[in-house]
């Protein structure tokens, strides 16, 4: 009932899917910018529509789905690229926002805002499930068009960057912290969930690693996971 191989596309269809949506290119670059300022005036002037909007155009959920294939399929040079170009839009969004929030008139953090620095364990389960659906939408036959959309609001990655762009611009640490935490749950453990079910899919490996090496990896991502959940889990407990 709960088969994921069934309508599955092809490997080298879910490669090529994956590669190209984590692509840097001039047009994705562009697409980005608009998205985050899009999304800090949302944030600025607390309107829950435009920043939905802006959550729907950003391609930077790409970059991760396609470092989690890299590192599935054992392609180290190739994630290495990709985490490299998606520290490049993490870094372009950052700036982006931080100009923007220099330059407006509203100063004072909307609710909005205030909302995207207090991360806990309920982001975790989000992200995750929302990285799910969205690794399983995208290596469907079929595409599931329907499914993409609802996780890129579910999972908002945007948001936290816009509030990080606004605690540079104001001077505001204590809100950076929290923004840059809740981004940290967010791409890490969309990037864990789609590395699982790539892992479930048996997707063809670019180089055989040892027993040793892969309890090595599988060590090292227990111990990441741990290590950014910890936190979140405290924040749950306090606010509980």
């Amino acid at each position: 009932m709960f088969s994921l191989s069934e309508d599955s596309a092809s490997h080298d269809e879910i490669r090529a899917r994956l590669m190209d949506g984590g692509k840097i290119t001039g047009t994705n670059m562009c697409v980005l910018v608009c998205a985050m300022i899009i999304a800090s005036v949302g944030l600025n002037m607390s309107s829950t529509a435009v920043i939905i909007g802006a959550m729907l155009i950003s391609p930077i959920m790409g970059s991760i789905l396609a470092s989690a294939y890299s590192s599935v399929s054992a392609d180290y040079s190739m994630l290495r690229n990709f985490a490299i170009g998606f520290a490049i839009q993490v870094g372009i969004s950052i700036a982006a926002a931080a100009i923007y929030f220099f330059l407006s008139p509203v100063k004072e953090p909307t609710v909005e805002l205030i909302a995207r620095t207090s991360p806990t364990f309920y982001d975790v389960l989000i992200a995750f499930f929302g990285g799910l659906a969205g690794i399983i939408g995208q290596t469907r036959q079929d595409k599931t068009n329907t499914v993409i959309p609802g996780v890129a609001i579910a999972t908002a990655l945007m948001p936290p960057l816009c509030t990080c762009g606004y605690s540079i611009a104001n001077g505001r640490l204590d809100m950076l912290l929290g923004a840059g935490y809740l981004f940290i749950i967010n791409a890490y453990f969309i990037f864990l969930s789609a590395s699982i079910i790539l892992s479930i899919l048996k997707i063809p490996k670019v180089q055989e690693l040892t027993e040793k090496q892969w309890k090595r990896h599988r060590l090292r991502m227990v111990r990441n996971t741990l290590i950014i959940m910890i936190p979140s889990i405290i924040a749950v407990y306090a606010m509980l």
